[in-house]
């Protein structure tokens, strides 16, 4: 199933990339939910994530992007919240299978990690890809649990 609502967060590090793959969501047809940061003032990543990973859990099929400098602190944070699954990707396979069999809701992205245009293609990667459920549900089942 194609998520076409997004909801997105960063802090003042992942700010820049924030804005940029915003653009690009919409013009491919996403609704996308700005939670903050909004502009390069510095802020403390842990309220974003969770913040986010708040409106997440509350909705049926919604996704979030967390973007920091590593990615590595929304993706802790965020992961403290029961029923996310966040996961920080650098690569188009780490994102593709986090979905296939993992069911990550939450992407999380480090702006000083990866580029803008690899930034797009993992997002792409990402939220068009379905998890297999199957044997993978049973063990998304006992993460949460």
């Amino acid at each position: 199933m194609n998520v076409k609502k997004i909801i997105i967060g960063s802090d003042h590090a992942g700010y820049d990339l924030k804005t940029v793959l915003i653009e690009y969501l919409k013009e491919n047809h996403y609704k996308v939910e700005d939670i903050g940061c909004f502009s390069k003032e510095s802020v403390d990543y842990p309220i974003i994530a969770k913040k986010l990973a708040g409106k997440v859990i509350q909705g049926e099929d919604k996704k979030g992007i967390l973007i920091c400098g590593t990615g590595i602190g929304m993706n802790i944070t965020a992961n403290k919240t029961k029923g996310i699954r966040a996961v920080v990707c650098s690569d188009t396979t780490s994102a593709k299978y986090s979905r296939l069999h993992n069911d990550s809701n939450v992407l999380c992205l480090g702006a000083r990690i990866v580029g803008e245009y690899l930034a797009k293609d993992i997002c792409d990667i990402w939220l068009k890809t379905s998890f297999e459920g199957d044997r993978h549900l049973r063990r998304v089942t006992l993460i949460e649990n």
